[in-house]
């Protein structure tokens, strides 16, 4: 099974830029979009080899916004979830949950917490309720958290980490908490049980040529139960795919 996880910065940006000849080309099983900026009655129909598709869309035209594509039919869908942070989040179509047979798949976009760590708090508060529904969820079965979780976990995972450390969203130590607590739940980066090297990124400001110069951060993920690491075949970045300021992250099972 290959899932592949995008924030596509646009749904309709991004279809104009490629994203069906990659689709046609990767053949993903599950295709888990993060921020989509649209409702599905603003896109044309696409996909058609995805007869289940799946859209938990911001109230807020042109942001955030979440969106699976599935070959398989789930067993259940949830849209958004069900923490304390569920108010504001809710209206922002964030948290997509797929159950399959085997595992729940969580789409996720995670709250930036703003320049100036305006939104910080709000964060904070969304990371430990986070954690407490995938504690939830991996009671029952295996989990697969996929998407945009907006921290680059440790200094390998961002160019500069010395300039950006605790000053910048996406990096501040309150932020690598909440990726810390995850991990030591037995949520796994994927990615790193293949890939200890630097360099490796997977958004890239459009600012300064950064993308041409590989000045990024890597903030795109799989996450899986420690119990289901066993069917990890392979987790990579696709860093050559273009349309986004974002590129593809893909689990092979």
């Amino acid at each position: 099974m290959k899932i592949i996880s995008w924030n596509v910065n646009g749904i309709r940006a991004v279809i104009k830029k490629g994203f069906l000849d990659f689709i046609a080309e990767e053949k993903p099983d599950i295709m888990c979009i993060q921020e989509t900026k649209a409702h599905p009655n603003q896109v044309d129909a696409l996909l058609p080899e995805y007869p289940h598709h799946f859209w938990n869309s911001a109230e807020k035209k042109g942001y955030a916004g979440t969106a699976i594509f599935s070959k398989i039919k789930p067993i259940k869908v949830t849209y958004g979830t069900a923490h304390k942070a569920t108010d504001e989040e809710d209206t922002e179509g964030r948290v997509l949950i797929a159950e399959y047979e085997e595992f729940f798949l969580v789409n996720v976009y995670t709250i930036n917490s703003k320049r100036g760590l305006l939104r910080l708090e709000g964060r904070k508060e969304w990371d430990k309720e986070f954690l407490v529904m995938l504690k939830k969820l991996d009671q029952k079965k295996a989990v697969i958290v996929c998407g945009d979780l907006n921290v680059a976990h440790k200094e390998i995972d961002l160019k500069n980490p010395k300039s950006n450390y605790d000053k910048t969203p996406g990096f501040t130590q309150a932020e690598i908490d909440g990726m810390d607590n995850m991990q030591n739940a037995g949520f796994i980066d994927t990615f790193r049980m293949f890939n200890k090297d630097p360099g490796n990124y997977t958004w890239w400001s459009y600012m300064f040529h950064a993308r041409s110069k590989n000045v990024g951060w890597r903030i795109d993920y799989f996450l899986v139960s420690e119990k289901y690491t066993n069917k990890v075949k392979t987790s990579d970045i696709l860093p050559d795919v273009m349309g986004s300021d974002h590129c593809p992250v893909r689990l092979i099972l």
